[in-house]
């Protein structure tokens, strides 16, 4: 039982409603997109995947920092040959990725109507700001979270500085989400709790090899399951 919480934080992307399938889904048009034009249609993930991680720096996350690197991968593998039409292609993955309907994750409404009221909601979520604020107001769910923070990066630092915006201890904060690179590990490192809901698929860049060894760390199948581990 985690005792003593105030606030709760919830990731949005793959805790609460689908995203990285979609990014999966916009890989593969691109490779059968991108195959006629290079000798090795199997380096086309790995070197969008490097350039990606190239370009974090300067692009940060979401789906418009990801299509900029589909495009510069696109040219730097066919030697800037590619025509015009595919790139206006690419660029046409992208809106439609931008424009899908939020997906809710089961248990998602039945988890925060159980659980708001109770304690402050706030969502805690990183990547391109005019999307994740369409995604949120989209989703249904705005009005259950005290809160917003859409940070470029989630890393310790951001998170204290979370903390000292809503004016709350780090005992008494709760980061629930599926990625223990971001949702889990930086939280944990300032003494919060945190609880992992793993999601199918995640990004490379996400995962971990390690287990995670701290008193304040629990795991859950289903968001709904958390509720047995709150009094």
């Amino acid at each position: 039982m985690i005792e003593g919480i105030k606030v709760i934080g919830f990731d949005a992307d793959d805790t609460l409603w689908v995203n990285e399938i979609y990014f999966r889904e916009t890989e593969e048009k691109f490779c059968h997109l991108l195959t006629p034009y290079v000798n090795e249609p199997e380096k086309i993930i790995p070197e969008l995947y490097h350039t990606e991680m190239q370009n974090m720096r300067t692009y940060g996350y979401g789906i418009k920092a990801f299509i900029l690197s589909v495009i510069e991968t696109a040219l730097r593998l066919t030697e800037g040959q590619i025509p015009g039409s595919i790139i206006e292609e690419i660029l046409s993955l992208g809106k439609i990725q931008l424009s899908h309907p939020v997906e809710l994750l089961e248990g998602v409404k039945e988890t925060l109507n159980a659980l708001v009221g109770r304690y402050r909601l706030i969502l805690v979520t990183k990547g391109d700001l005019l999307d994740q604020e369409n995604k949120l107001r989209n989703s249904g769910l705005e009005h259950l979270f005290h809160h917003v923070e859409i940070m470029s990066d989630k890393h310790a630092g951001a998170y204290q500085k979370l903390l000292n915006h809503i004016d709350v201890r780090a005992e008494e904060f709760l980061m629930v989400g599926n990625s223990v690179r971001s949702d889990i590990l930086p939280p944990l490192a300032l003494g919060c709790y945190a609880i992992h809901v793993p999601y199918p698929i995640t990004w490379e860049h996400e995962r971990v090899s390690e287990p995670v060894r701290n008193p304040h760390f629990y795991e859950v199948e289903t968001l709904w399951d958390m509720i047995s581990l709150l009094p």
